[in-house]
């Protein structure tokens, strides 16, 4: 909730970006992220950086391109997001922070109902992914109903 003593906890004002974490956030995030692997060269890149880079990219929608000088390379970058995508990292993240979100809020970590608006009823009367696929792709029309089709004898 927005109140006067809760906000100065979400200024962003100090940060390089807004999309940096701060420090309370990564140290949540890091636990999660994978050591480097054994066998090969030291890791070189501050992951913590990496995350931001990503974050940045993520919260602004720029291409993988444009991402500013003062953060890793934009290989670097893209190769640590497909990995961790790949390999769950992703995902192992979302959801441990979703829980730590639902149990500080006192609910349960998994919700217990869900809501159904009308539009997802009416699709799923229709038969779902089925006719899902069928309506997203083009209308085959024949040419003589469109009136380009002229017949020449």
């Amino acid at each position: 909730m927005w109140t006067s003593g809760n906000r100065p906890r979400y200024n962003r004002d100090k940060l390089r970006y807004p999309s940096d974490l701060t420090d309370d956030e990564w140290s949540h995030i890091e636990p999660f992220i994978p050591p480097a692997k054994s066998g090969g060269g030291k890791r070189r890149v501050n992951m913590r950086e990496v995350v931001s880079g990503i974050m940045y990219v993520l919260s602004t929608g720029c291409q993988w391109r444009y991402v500013p000088k003062d953060f890793p390379s934009k290989t670097t970058l893209h190769r640590y997001f497909d990995l961790w995508n790949y390999d769950g990292t992703l995902e192992r993240i979302h959801h441990a922070l979703y829980v730590q979100c639902r149990e500080k809020l006192g609910r349960e970590a998994s919700p217990t109902a869900c809501v159904i608006d009308s539009q997802s009823v009416k699709s799923a009367e229709k038969g779902g992914l089925k006719l899902t696929r069928t309506a997203l792709m083009r209308e085959k029309r024949s040419k003589a109903k469109s009136g380009i089709f002229l017949s020449i004898r």
